[in-house]
Parts: structure tokens; sequence; C-alpha cells
């Protein structure tokens, strides 16, 4: 995509004016989702690996964020990271990475390490799963959480997005209790091999790529006391530095939207620990200037690499 390079390389120049595009992704699926049929698949990574490896300077995350406070980046740069730390990142998209010669980060929740579930994928594989025709969720008694058809693939995908969106905010420790019992209303046997193994984030380590910290049950920090939220930011650290013999420099807000999903206190406490960056889900690109405690991250889910292109260039446009 040779025509797109002079746009990008105008919104996006070496040295001092650069711009740092950061994509930010969670899964990829070895094959399409009926239930969700936008999310990433093996095919989609190869062909944003190809638009990315020929449209732009994708370098790992710890020299860009240097790179980026000196004023030294090259022209079209950008990151790629994804976050959570599912099994597919080592079989799928690692394998594409390494073909295209890519770098990545990636953001590990540690406490769904070697068999765990996140509380999202709960109710996920609940409602997918279970044999029921409805779904009834009243016991629970939530406002909003009702009696779910089941007929169809689009009803179930519906009473994913309400569940989820009801309880996304609820404190871990009630969230948890709320989708085990989601879990048990649906008598459905759920997976307990959706999130990476400690051996296979050696592997991705390994394999070339760089481990970043996301907290041990990814909480929506905000929601928690400052001690409880450093405990959760720490102690993931640790895991990880002690499974990889090595400093482990960067974080990921889980959800990562500031004033929501994390505040100004979050901020201070990664800060204090020591980390080398921080990356939220605000959309944007980050400058010379900007907080690198706070770096926005953005990712196009566009089929055709001029939409995809176009997209991003109207991301750094309005950074």
């Amino acid at each position: 995509m040779i025509w797109a390079r002079l746009p990008l390389s105008l919104l996006s120049p070496a040295g001092p004016r650069a711009r740092l595009s950061i994509l930010i992704f969670h899964r990829v699926l070895p094959e399409r989702d009926p239930l969700f049929p936008t999310e990433v698949d093996k095919g989609d990574f190869e062909r944003i690996c190809g638009w990315l490896g020929s449209m732009f300077n994708v370098l790992p995350l710890d020299q860009a964020v240097t790179r980026l406070a000196a004023g030294s980046l090259p022209e079209r740069a950008a990151c790629i990271t994804f976050d959570d730390g599912y099994a597919d990142n080592r079989t799928q998209a690692l394998p594409i990475l390494q073909r295209h010669g890519l770098p990545a980060t990636f953001y590990i929740a540690t406490g769904f390490l070697d068999g765990g579930r996140m509380w999202n994928d709960t109710v996920i594989e609940s409602v997918r799963r279970t044999r029921q025709s409805k779904l009834d969720l009243r016991p629970l008694g939530l406002d909003g959480l009702e009696r779910f058809d089941m007929a169809t693939t689009d009803l179930r995908r519906t009473a994913i997005e309400t569940i989820i969106r009801r309880i996304k905010h609820i404190r871990p420790v009630e969230r948890l209790a709320h989708t085990e019992s989601i879990a048990e209303l649906a008598q459905a046997e759920l997976p307990t091999d959706l999130m990476m193994s400690s051996a296979q984030v050696r592997e991705m380590r390994q394999g070339g790529m760089q481990i970043g910290v996301h907290t041990v049950s990814h909480p929506i920090l905000a929601t928690l006391s400052a001690d409880e939220a450093r405990r959760e930011i720490a102690d993931c650290r640790q895991t990880l530095e002690t499974l990889l013999g090595e400093r482990v420099a960067h974080f990921a807000y889980p959800n990562g939207k500031p004033g929501q999903d994390y505040i100004d206190d979050s901020v201070r406490i990664v800060r204090e620990l020591g980390f080398d960056s921080a990356v939220c889900t605000q959309w944007g690109a980050a400058r010379q200037g900007t907080d690198r405690y706070q770096l926005p991250r953005f990712s196009p889910w566009d089929s055709t690499q001029p939409r995809f292109g176009l997209r991003m260039m109207g991301n750094l446009w309005k950074s």
C-alpha cells in the first residue's frame, strides 16, 4: 500500500514531531465465531499484519516509548499490543507475528493463567453452551437480568451483551459471585483452556515478544481502594517477574477508559511502582509530550486495506 506512506509520513513524521500509533487486540480466533462474527480471526490478523508491515515501522514497545520521549521515533511509528493473555495469542497470533517479523507486547492478567477463565468469558460460554431454551437469571436479583430466549444466535448474543453491560462495573468479588451463579443456572460445561498457561507465557517471551502487566483479576481499578488497586498491579508484576526471571516494566489498565475504568489514583500508583509506561484504550496517537502513563491505543477492524489505512490516518489526524 505504497500510496498510504506519504500521507502517513506527513501525519506521523520522524523526530520530535512524531506520533506513535499503538494498536490494541485481545484475541485471534482460529476460525470465525458465529456469536461474534466481527472478532479478529487468524485470516484477519494475517492480513492486518501484512498491512502494518507495508505501511508502518512497527517497533517493540519499550523502544518506542524511549524514542518517543527522546524525539527520535522513525516516521510512521507503530506498536502492536494484546490484552488479557488468551491462549490463542500463543497458538494463533505468535506464529503470524513471527512470519511477518513484527514485535508485540502482551499484557497478562495473571489470575487466569493455567486453567482460569475471565468473568466475561464465563458469561459468554455459559450462554453459548447452555442447552436450555430460556436462561432465567431472575434468581440473581439484578435489575435488567430476567429470562433470556436462547432460540437463535442473535438472541444469545443480545443476552451476553446485556449481562456483561449490567455486571461489568460491579466490584470484583460480587461480579465473580454473579458469574458463577450464571454458570450454575446455565448448567453448561465451561472450557478451562481459554487463557495461556505459564509455559505459554514463557514461550511468548522466548519467541521475541514483550510481556506486560494487566493486574491479577482484571478489575475496574476505579471501583477499588488505592490499597486494593496497588495489590492487583504489584502482585501481577511479581508473578510475571518470577515466571520470566526479568523485570516487567509496562502496564495496561483493564478496560482502560480514562475517568471511567481508571482514575488519577490509578495513574499515581502505576507511576509510584516504577513502570516505564502504561497504556489505556482512549483512541488517538501519542506525541512527545503525551503522559507515558496514559498512552492512547486504537485499532480499526476494517476488512480492506484502503479502509484500514484511511482509518489509521484519521486516528493520527485527530491526535
